[in-house]
């Protein structure tokens, strides 16, 4: 029997820098909300050319700020795809408006720009769109159909830091942009996020919201004289923590290195894939992210072929089922498969096969050469 070569779906590239930069923080004064977010804020904002970055405690409570922020509440509508993770529609249920799905684009999985503009109707508020598997929607079109329609533009850049497409950059066209530090994440600090905007009102509503709706947070009540904060609204826990900061901090200077390795190796993907006539691989325009690496295998057997990836240990995921194909939103939302057939189909059939910035180039023939085998075996 021929030995298995595990390949491992994913693992992080933290090391002694971001372990010096924790160090340096636990023998500090501040642990939670305090300068070394404010440092991250102001150098992830300069990475993304926006104004202004707001450190939160993950993408899904961004997601929420930014539509309370927005004044999206009870009786409003937020058209959205339900290609994603199932985080972006919840955020629109948790502030109490109704989250309503538009199709999918069936090559890319991105938001069918089309048919988002059908599902627009008198109680839309806004539009969240997500730059799924690190691969930027068409901007430019969906900036235009908010702007004919008054709506807010938000994007879900949760796999996109580095994504650019027809000239334009991630967090550049949308009124709010939500990102995710979590563990599997091009940045990472175990959790955590960001919300990237362009006007300066909405981002001090954001600060204070993330932080409990208090007028001063600790960092600036510490030093001189005690002054009284006040509470100006109803906020959240939410804010990104200091050791979150020093975790993210050194991994700036990386980005793009570790967005070039990734892009050779999903290049290097296609180049394998080529002759395995089963698999239809993503498409994307421009600069991609490159955060996922899925695939589409024939109609009926993912998951067996999944079981059987397993069985070889190579790692793997499904990133996405449809949203509206899962209980929850099934039963409470009642929404039928059949109202987004496209969506249904790409989430019954899409995977994603391991992929990360220092994933060995010798291991991409062993996991291609698995998937190879792994269909044989679901064909029987």
């Amino acid at each position: 029997m021929t030995e298995l070569h595990p390949v491992e779906f994913f693992r992080h590239g933290l090391g002694p820098a971001e372990l010096a930069s924790v160090q340096e923080t636990l023998g500090s004064l501040f642990l939670t909300l305090g300068p070394r977010v404010g440092r991250f804020e102001e150098r992830f904002a300069q990475l993304l050319g926006a104004p202004h970055v707001i450190g939160t405690s993950s993408c899904s409570m961004s997601l929420i700020l930014t539509l309370r922020a927005l004044g999206v509440g009870p009786g409003d509508e937020v058209v959205t795809t339900p290609m994603t993770f199932v985080a972006t529609s919840n955020a629109v249920l948790h502030v109490g408006a109704t989250p309503v799905f538009a199709d999918i684009d069936a090559a890319t999985g991105l938001i069918d720009v089309e048919d988002a503009a059908r599902r627009i109707g008198p109680r839309t508020k806004a539009l969240i769109v997500v730059h799924l598997y690190g691969q930027l929607c068409d901007m430019r079109a969906l900036r235009a159909l908010c702007d004919r329609h008054g709506l807010a533009l938000i994007e879900d850049a949760a796999h996109a830091v580095e994504a650019e497409r027809d000239g334009v950059r991630v967090a550049e066209l949308g009124d709010a942009t939500t990102f995710s530090f979590y563990a599997t994440k091009s940045l990472t600090s175990g959790d955590g996020g960001a919300i990237a905007v362009r006007d300066a009102q909405l981002a001090a509503r954001l600060r204070g919201l993330r932080n409990h709706g208090v007028s001063k947070d600790a960092a600036a009540r510490h030093g001189g004289s005690y002054v009284h904060w006040d509470l100006l609204e109803l906020g959240y826990k939410a804010a990104m923590t200091d050791v979150e900061a020093a975790l993210l901090l050194p991994q700036l200077d990386r980005v793009w290195e570790r967005q070039a390795r990734r892009a050779a190796l999903a290049q290097r993907y296609l180049e394998l894939l080529a002759d395995v006539p089963e698999v239809r691989c993503i498409p994307w325009e421009g600069r991609s992210a490159h955060h996922l690496f899925p695939v589409l295998v024939p109609p009926g057997q993912r998951d067996r072929v999944l079981a059987e990836l397993g069985s070889r240990k190579i790692g793997c995921a499904v990133n996405y089922r449809s949203v509206h194909t899962l209980h929850y939103y099934r039963e409470e939302l009642k929404l039928r498969r059949e109202a987004l057939p496209i969506a249904a189909d790409f989430g019954d059939r899409v995977l994603s096969l391991p992929l990360w910035p220092d994933l060995p180039p010798e291991d991409l023939p062993v996991v291609v050469e698995a998937l190879r085998a792994a269909l044989r075996d679901a064909e029987r």
